[in-house]
């Protein structure tokens, strides 16, 4: 399971010219899932997600969560994430979920998630999505598990 997350000042996601989700400052997450991932990763993924430092503190210093400073989590589904790039000039998709799988696994980390902490907003999972966003620092991440 890859997710890339990206500090954000504002970001929204559009399926059919309509805003299905949006936040506020918080993070944009795309999330790609393998065919070998599980719940017992999503829950370890979203743990770090919510916990990892890259908000400024007081200080200026990447010590803040998006807890800590009561920020969105933006989900956006990708599948393009998990592509093996190393060779050629096309990317290769064996390692991702099935579309079913993928769905199933994606619907659980909603889930899980939406437990764990609020605001949350998703995009339309295997929808043609439009992403805009305003990229803070810029700050990216890659996680995975």
């Amino acid at each position: 399971m890859r997710g890339l997350i990206q500090r954000v000042r504002h970001a929204s996601v559009d399926v059919d010219r309509k805003t299905v989700g949006a936040i506020d400052r918080g993070i944009l997450l795309l999330l790609g899932i393998e065919a070998d991932d599980t719940p017992a990763r999503a829950r370890k993924l979203i743990d770090k997600i919510i916990n990892y430092r890259i908000f400024p503190d007081n200080s200026g210093r990447m010590n803040a969560s998006v807890k800590d400073i009561g920020g969105g989590i933006l989900v956006v589904s990708q599948f393009t994430l998990v592509a093996d790039t190393k060779k050629g000039l096309r990317p290769g998709f064996s390692s991702a979920a099935s579309p079913d799988a993928a769905e199933k696994l994606y619907q659980e980390f909603i889930g899980i998630l939406s437990e764990a902490y609020a605001p949350i907003a998703t995009g339309v999972f295997g929808a043609d999505m439009q992403v805009a966003l305003v990229n803070d620092g810029p700050v990216t991440f890659l996680l995975e598990t």
